[in-house]
């Protein structure tokens, strides 16, 4: 069924609401095979507390080195489980609202080439927004 050209399209209708989530102290090997094991390539990260600090994607378990934050040079990158999710992910990522609107989602992809977003509700992680999620609802749009 079609989306009315006049509705507003949100994206708590196209996110994918269960979650697998990495911790921060979760090995980057380890997290690695989670994804392959559930066909995912991104996973937000959850601090102590249960709210969200980064997310992890492939890509950055497949990069060749990382910059070390503490020294500011380049370091070889290890896929290991001494190697942890918090040296490797992308720290505090940008976000969206289970109710706005898959356009503005669309805006944060094309603009910022994001794979994936977190959509957080009253600060806890709802559901992540995908390409995939996306492409769906442009089916949907009717513009396909």
């Amino acid at each position: 069924m079609r989306e009315r050209r006049d509705s507003p399209m949100l994206v708590r209708k196209y996110m994918t609401q269960n979650v697998v989530y990495a911790n921060l102290l979760d090995g980057l090997h380890q997290t690695l095979v989670r994804m392959r094991e559930r066909d995912i390539r991104h996973m937000p990260v959850l601090g102590n507390d249960g709210k969200l600090v980064g997310i992890i994607s492939e890509r950055d378990l497949r990069r060749p080195d990382f910059v070390d934050p503490d020294t500011n040079h380049a370091r070889p990158f290890i896929l290991d489980n001494h190697t942890t999710v918090e040296e490797a992910m992308t720290v505090t990522p940008s976000t969206i609202s289970p109710d706005d609107q898959i356009v503005s989602a669309l805006d944060l992809f094309i603009t910022n080439h994001y794979g994936a977003l977190p959509v957080v509700e009253g600060g806890e992680v709802v559901g992540i927004l995908s390409t995939i999620d996306m492409l769906r609802a442009f089916r949907d749009s009717g513009a396909a």
